[in-house]
C-alpha cells in the first residue's frame, strides 16, 4: 500500500493500517527538531511516539506534505506514560520503512488552539 495514492491522501482507515504496518524492527524514525522540542516540553518519550504509531488511529484525511506525493497524518492514542491524555503524532509515512515525525502534542491542546 502506498502513501502516493494517485496524488491523493489515503482514507483514514487505510492510513491507520499503512502507518501501523511500518512499525517493526526495521522502522526508521526521523524526528524533526520541532517534534523533539515538543516531546521534551510535554515530558513524552520515544516510547510514547512508537506506541501511538502502533496503536493509534488516523481519524481525518491527510494533508499534503512539502514533498510532492507524500501526505502527513494526525494519529491519536493514549499511551502508558500519558496519564489518560491522548497524544497526537503528526507523521509522514514513506514508501520505505521510514516515517518522519513532524510534531507531537496533546490532542486536547490541539483542540484548544482551534
Amino acid at each position: 500500500m502506498s502513501n502516493r495514492h494517485h496524488g491523493q491522501p489515503l482514507e483514514p482507515s487505510r492510513a491507520t493500517d499503512f502507518i501501523r504496518g511500518k512499525v517493526n524492527v526495521h522502522l526508521e524514525v526521523c524526528l524533526t527538531q520541532h517534534a523533539k522540542d515538543q516531546m521534551a516540553e510535554r515530558e513524552l518519550i520515544m516510547g510514547d511516539v512508537t506506541h501511538v504509531l502502533k496503536h493509534g488511529f488516523v481519524l481525518e484525511n491527510g494533508e499534503p506534505a512539502t514533498q510532492p506525493g507524500l501526505f502527513k497524518y494526525k494519529m491519536d492514542c493514549s499511551t502508558p506514560n500519558s496519564n489518560g491524555r491522548d497524544v497526537r503524532v503528526v507523521v509522514i509515512p514513506t514508501q520505505s520503512c521510514m516515517v518522519k515525525i513532524v510534531t507531537v502534542m496533546w490532542v486536547d491542546e490541539d483542540r484548544q488552539r482551534g
